[in-house]
């Protein structure tokens, strides 16, 4: 097996370990044992994970201490300017994928999804199984089933757009599932909210990989620097998570927050990141 053109194999390996890790509570693993409960050998494990993170096992583990969040906000904290956060550019890069998208009008939101059709699908991926959801204009829905379970995952996003006619078609969202999560090639995205929640996830673009803000920056971003609530709001209303990075929202505290799919699943997108960053460095 291939395991570069085996995706399914790839994010299984990368998943069991990055939960394994997570389990730990910061107590340092050996490479022989992780590479034994991945049913691997040290050297294939190793160089697997390598090739994916970009730095070794050992090395990843120490993005995710209790206290990574902390030092991000320390050494990797972003002040968002409104002028390029929001600037409706329709296009951002994320490592090696560009992310092109168009945003629902107010009045096609307005609808609530009514001549709409929303192709979904469930695929693997390296923060655990992912429902995607996509139009004919790109994605529109990405989540993470392993907290919640299929069933109440799809409800959560089909809620969103209670008037759209959603099928199941895995098969047209393949493509744009595998450029997001192998992080190459282009994403295209189709964000459906209202104006405010747009604007904000917009500036969650503008947010590099591998640095963090916080709610009171991007509310000053979208303008509107006292709705640090309603920001929040938005943020965890964020339909397209890993591609608009909420995940890279901290409290000004330095603590993670909250995360629709999981906190286990933020610290990993975190702790991938900075580590990918570290090694570009």
């Amino acid at each position: 097996m291939n395991e570069m053109t085996e995706p399914g194999y790839h994010y299984a390996v990368m998943r069991r370990a990055i939960e394994r890790i997570d389990a730990a509570g910061g107590a340092a693993l050996s490479l022989d044992d992780l590479a034994a409960e991945m049913n691997m050998s040290p050297a294939h494990f190793q160089r697997l994970f390598s090739r994916w993170v970009g730095v070794s096992p050992k090395r990843y583990q120490q993005y995710l201490t209790l206290g990574h969040a902390r030092a991000l906000m320390r050494e990797r904290f972003t002040t968002l300017e409104a002028a390029d956060a929001v600037g409706l550019s329709g296009s951002g890069r994320l490592h090696d994928l560009f992310v092109r998208w168009e945003a629902m009008s107010p009045g096609e939101f307005a609808r609530r999804g009514a001549g709409l059709t929303i192709a979904y699908g469930f695929f693997p991926s390296p923060f655990g199984e992912a429902l995607a959801m996509g139009t004919d204009k790109g994605l529109c829905g990405l989540a993470f089933t392993d907290e919640t379970g299929r069933e109440a995952a799809l409800a959560d996003m089909t809620a969103r757009w209670p008037e759209a006619r959603v099928v199941e078609a895995p098969e047209r969202l393949a493509p744009l599932v595998e450029a997001a999560f192998a992080q190459k090639g282009e994403a295209r995205l189709h964000l459906i909210g209202g104006p405010f929640q747009i604007k904000v996830w917009e500036a969650l673009l503008g947010v590099p990989s591998g640095q963090v803000t916080t709610y009171s920056e991007i509310a000053r971003a979208v303008g509107h620097p006292t709705a640090v609530r309603a920001v929040g709001t938005a943020v965890g209303r964020n339909p397209i998570s890993w591609l608009i990075p909420c995940h890279r929202a901290l409290r000004k505290s330095g603590g993670l927050g909250g995360y629709h799919w999981g906190l286990p699943v933020k610290r990993a997108m975190l702790a991938w990141e900075a580590a990918r960053a570290d090694a570009r460095a």
